[in-house]
């Protein structure tokens, strides 16, 4: 079975770097560091802790983690891999020259033994879900510690990756400390053979976050200087076939109230430019955050083309709606908004983060809503219901103080791999 996924593995990479190469052209940074996928790049001065997170929500939950593992461990180096530039611009915004950052390579044999010798991982540490058959064996061959912290496993992969049990049962074989974010979770790996002697159930270390250090006044503020007296709702990491779905439920809202203001944030750069043309054709009075310019009283929609302030703006808002699951994406980061005390409105497709949403759900610190109607009535619902929306926003972060601890509990597992 490894065997036929190598030749299939090898056959897919040409695809692959065409496919970073088309991106290219239209997001420069993705033809940066090119060798770095291929496992090129300086041999690091040191033993290392590696850590892999995919993007920038992997990235963003990956903090609390980063920031213990410094402190608890200072003689090793820190390093982050990511898959995205976006993810790689956001480690450097979080974490500065505190880790080092490199691109974590395709999944090639020899591509996955250069990238081990050059960066001598003591540990390797995989954030929720990327099983990769080569990697995972390589850290077998060198005795690297493994470890697949926050791992969840979507009803969706599950079913694939059964039909590669014999691939993925030798995959997870490796001695490989699964930390799972729940108990479905775990249950879901031991079924692709996971050994349910290492398979454990920690949490998510996603509750351990905490809201950057003075982003409440930093909302505050904007909002006073922007949108002053306005109702204002946020639109948070938007995908394509959203945004169009998002401006017609604004259009809704703005019946109820003629003055609401739209934060409309999409998820990653390269959307910017589409959604201005969506915007302009579509004949909305918008402003761009990246022109730097208050906002006019006429204007009905931000686009939020800037990078790292998501936050800030689910601050700003007085409702939050996580993109991501209008369509089948799986939604995003369902805490970020409910730790700052803001109802959590979500489309039905989080399979990325059931358990959370669950969680949030049963508090009554969310809704879901199915489409653009349902969308614009539960907005403007809770934009002229300010008792509802404080209670939704209390619930949300009761959530979060009750499932607190998954970061000790991880590091329980961790600590003595490193000692």
């Amino acid at each position: 079975m490894r065997f036929i996924y190598n030749v299939l593995i090898y056959l897919a990479a040409p695809v692959a770097l065409l496919m970073h190469l088309w991106r290219g052209l239209r997001d420069p940074s993705y033809r940066e560091r090119l060798g770095e996928r291929f496992g090129f790049g300086p041999v690091l001065p040191g033993e290392t802790i590696w850590i892999h997170a995919v993007s920038v929500g992997e990235v963003q939950a990956a903090e609390s983690l980063v920031k213990e593992l410094l402190v608890r461990h200072p003689r090793h180096l820190l390093l982050l891999t990511t898959v995205t530039p976006t993810g790689a611009a956001r480690a450097r915004q979080l974490f500065g020259n505190s880790v080092l950052l490199r691109y974590v390579p395709f999944d090639l044999p020899g591509s996955v033994r250069r990238f081990f010798d050059r960066a001598r991982p003591r540990l390797a540490m995989i954030l929720e879900t990327e099983l990769w058959p080569n990697l995972y064996a390589e850290c077998g061959r060198r005795e690297v510690p493994l470890v697949l912290a926050s791992a969840r496993i979507s009803p969706r992969s599950v079913k694939r990756y059964r039909r590669l049990v014999p691939l993925f049962r030798q995959t997870l074989s490796h001695g490989i400390v699964i930390a799972a974010q729940s108990e479905t979770d775990a249950m879901r790996f031991r079924s692709i053979g996971a050994s349910p002697a290492r398979t454990h159930v920690t949490g998510n270390i996603k509750f351990d976050f905490q809201a950057p250090a003075g982003i409440e006044e930093r909302g505050a503020r904007w909002r006073e200087s922007n949108a002053p007296g306005r109702p204002i709702w946020v639109a948070g990491s938007t995908h394509e076939g959203e945004e169009e779905m998002i401006l017609d439920a604004h259009r809704v809202v703005l019946r109820q109230f003629p003055e609401a203001l739209l934060l409309l944030v999409p998820r990653h750069p390269q959307r910017f430019e589409v959604a201005r043309e969506l915007l302009t054709r579509r004949g909305e009075a918008f402003t761009n955050r990246s022109s730097g310019t208050p906002i006019p009283h006429a204007t009905s929609v931000m686009l939020g083309d800037t990078m790292g302030e998501l936050m800030m703006f689910y601050v700003a808002a007085d409702v939050a709606f996580v993109a991501g699951s209008l369509v089948p994406i799986g939604g995003h980061n369902l805490l970020e908004p409910a730790s700052l005390g803001r109802p959590v409105l979500t489309g039905p497709h989080n399979f990325n983060s059931e358990a959370v949403a669950c969680l949030l759900l049963d508090a009554g610190a969310a809704r879901v809503v199915a489409d653009t109607r349902q969308l614009g009535e539960a907005v403007s619902d809770l934009l002229g219901n300010t008792e509802l929306r404080n209670s939704m926003g209390a619930a949300g972060r009761g959530v979060l103080d009750e499932n607190r601890g998954a970061l000790d509990r991880l590091m329980k597992l961790v600590d003595p791999l490193l000692s």
